[in-house]
């Protein structure tokens, strides 16, 4: 009993010292950008603010320079809004398409198509560049959100397919046999049987995605326009242009505003997979 008692002490301390390690610097990052810029100057990093505000936060958002322009990172924000949903949600049904034909509906030749699809996986974003910037000057897509949009189906496409067709090749082919006697089209299968049972990949495929969109740089500073840069280059924008004192309350409630929307996914999908861990273990 002691040895296993000595054993959990030193586990847990090893876990909350790691645990702090990761997450002092976003601890300094929210209580800096709770302060002014006299708590930064007369205090330290580590101490907590005397008179909290939003002040940083509400500049950040709505009137901090980006360059030659002081709307803040709003219209960033929206920008990755009205690419990443579009692009997330066909870059994961064009997956999962794939992925079911993949697995149950093979055909000659299918896989060295995943074979080729797979590579993609693995393929520097930066060999891309070039190509892709001709392909949306040809379809008259550059430097605009729906560009943005293509660029990252197309990149994603390789992933979500490799997540699909792994989950599928775990799913009997007898469903899908009895369906076909059944008399069920394609589409009917898939939508029938084959959705319903996909929704623990679904979640990980739309994390993934989202957290890989939402985060994205390259694409966004090449790909984009004026009017459409995603909040990754705002937030880059934003750091490199500051004035004769630098407001790092402001870089640090910029940061967290850039990243409270991959922090909001990450909280909503560890609620559904503890809910589906109570669910198993109380069946089980």
């Amino acid at each position: 009993m002691n040895r296993l008692t000595v054993h959990r002490l030193l586990l847990w301390s090893a876990l909350l010292l790691f645990a702090a390690w990761f997450l002092t610097p976003l601890y300094v990052m929210v209580v800096t950008s709770l302060k002014d810029m006299a708590q930064i100057r007369d205090g330290n990093l580590l101490s907590l603010p005397s008179s909290p505000g939003f002040a940083a936060w509400a500049k950040a958002w709505s009137s901090a320079c980006t360059g030659t322009d002081c709307g803040g990172l709003k219209p960033f924000f929206f920008n990755s809004v009205l690419m990443v949903v579009p692009a997330v949600a066909v870059s994961t049904l064009i997956g999962a398409l794939n992925g079911y034909v993949l697995s149950k509906w093979r055909f000659r030749g299918s896989e060295t198509l995943f074979a080729m699809l797979l590579f993609g996986v693995f393929m520097p974003m930066q060999v891309v560049l070039l190509p892709m910037s001709q392909v949306l000057g040809w379809l008259g897509l550059a430097s605009s959100i729906w560009g943005l949009i293509v660029v990252h189906v197309i990149a994603g496409i390789p992933s979500t397919t490799l997540f699909f067709r792994n989950y599928y090749i775990g799913l009997p082919d007898e469903l899908i046999k009895a369906a076909m006697l059944d008399g069920a089209s394609f589409w009917q299968i898939f939508r029938r049987i084959v959705l319903p049972l996909s929704t623990p990949i679904l979640v990980v495929t739309l994390i993934w995605q989202f957290t890989n969109i939402w985060n994205d740089f390259l694409y966004g500073v090449v790909f984009s326009g004026a009017d459409s840069k995603p909040i990754t280059v705002g937030l880059n924008n934003l750091s490199n242009t500051s004035s004769s004192v630098k407001e790092y309350n402001v870089d640090m409630a910029a940061a967290l505003i850039a990243a409270l929307p991959t922090l909001f996914v990450y909280i909503v999908a560890g609620k559904y997979f503890v809910r589906g861990l109570t669910a198993g273990a109380v069946k089980g």
